[in-house]
């Protein structure tokens, strides 16, 4: 499949306030900005996979009260990123829990518009 490989991917999520947006990805999850396209920002999540804040007045679609989109990130340990967005006054919905149905442990937080983000760990 020469020339069709796959290189990475990008999920994005449209704002009324990117700034906001932009502070909490930077600040809180401490995502490295990789673009920076103005109205459109890219955050590297890991290797290849990256999230993109776009302001909702220029991008494709404009922001909605209702987000039926998740972001679930990886990590190794879900109780200290936990313990780092409460440190930093973010309202988690829950604290982390075991899935043992699904075999991982994670808790869900919202970004400040309202996007569901679930920490998460495979067991």
């Amino acid at each position: 499949m020469s020339g069709l490989e796959i290189e990475g991917l990008i999920t994005f999520l449209y704002y009324g306030d990117l700034e906001r947006a932009m502070r909490f990805y930077e600040d809180i999850l401490r995502l490295e900005k990789t673009v920076d396209q103005g109205w459109a920002k890219i955050y590297r999540v890991a290797d290849a996979a990256h999230v993109g804040l776009v302001d909702g007045e220029r991008g494709y679609h404009r922001p909605s009260p209702e987000k039926p989109v998740m972001i679930t990130i990886l990590v190794s340990d879900v109780d200290s990123w936990y313990a780092h967005f409460v440190d930093r006054g973010v309202k988690t919905l829950g604290a982390p829990r075991d899935n043992p149905d699904l075999r991982i442990r994670a808790f869900l937080l919202e970004d400040p518009e309202g996007y569901v983000i679930e920490i998460q760990r495979f067991l």
